[in-house]
């Protein structure tokens, strides 16, 4: 006779594994700022758009549009990406 913690626990990877292809968006929003189209229109190459965040302050990942963790930007070769330092806690379950 098998395990039952066994059996529910390989019911519950196949039942992860159904999930393993759907895709999903991310963003990741590095700061905001509001601004007149007046002085969006005056930007050109090179402008540079100050931000709400400060250097070196967390910035937010989102999962379908769901905050899910807090990060860092990071260089990777000649990329820009982000690693996450804090998972936010749903209460939803």
């Amino acid at each position: 006779m098998a395990d039952t913690s066994d059996t529910m626990a390989a019911g519950e990877n196949l039942s992860l594994e159904n999930v393993y292809d759907i895709p999903v968006q991310i963003t990741v929003i590095l700061g905001r700022t509001s601004m007149q189209v007046s002085q969006l229109l005056k930007l050109g190459r090179g402008a540079v758009i100050e931000l709400d965040k400060k250097v070196g302050e967390p910035i937010d990942i989102f999962v379908n549009n769901r905050l899910v963790a807090r990060g860092e930007v990071v260089v990777v070769e000649d990329r820009i990406g982000v690693t996450m330092t804090e998972i936010i806690k749903s209460d939803k379950h």
